[in-house]
């Protein structure tokens, strides 16, 4: 089996690839995350997931890069990592009441001969109509401030939703598993 390299310093990238019982490394990319002006958050997360697979991949020759991004948005509003309390707690006051799309870009690439594969996969999540202070808890007891759209699906951040839709739960928190087993089986890699 080839190398397997997670282009990506996320903790819960890495947690979520650990479930399929794999030998990876992990690298990470130094890419550049704005949106280009209008560019669709699909069309980011994209882009972003090859441009973290290629940028790894330089470093890897002969492996298979795994590179995933993840654009939340609610029409034209964008909600990236809040990096601070304040921050997160501006987002999901935003945010409550309101369906939330997350777009998960997953990218295999195969340094072997320059292919790759690429999938987006989304998810909807309707988030309550949430009081000032629910927030304010939930943000301080979590920290969810690495995450885009400050929640964590898999954690706490599951109370302040009304439903969550999509293909794979997997694809919220920040790496579509179901699609990358497809992907990994197309070149080859046996699973289970």
């Amino acid at each position: 089996m080839p190398l397997l390299v997670l282009a990506s310093s996320s903790i819960y990238r890495k947690q979520l690839l650990e479930r399929l019982s794999l030998p990876f490394v992990t690298d990470r990319p130094d890419v550049d995350e704005s949106a280009l002006p209008g560019e669709s958050p699909t069309a980011t997360a994209e882009r972003l997931a090859l441009a973290k697979a290629m940028a790894v991949a330089q470093r890897h020759p002969g492996a298979l890069i795994i590179g995933s991004d993840q654009v939340a948005h609610c029409g034209p509003q964008r909600f990236g990592k809040p990096g601070s309390v304040e921050r997160a707690i501006e987002q999901l006051q935003a945010m409550r009441g309101k369906s939330i799309f997350f777009h998960t870009a997953l990218c295999l690439f195969d340094s072997r001969d320059g292919s790759h594969q690429l999938e987006a996969v989304s998810t909807e999540a309707r988030f309550r109509p949430l009081s000032d202070e629910e927030i304010r808890r939930y943000v301080l007891r979590e920290l969810p401030l690495d995450c885009a759209g400050s929640a964590k699906s898999e954690g706490l951040g599951i109370s302040l939703l009304e439903y969550m839709r999509g293909d794979d739960p997997n694809a919220l928190i920040g790496l579509p598993l179901i699609a990358l087993c497809r992907m990994l089986r197309n070149v080859g890699i046996a699973l289970p």
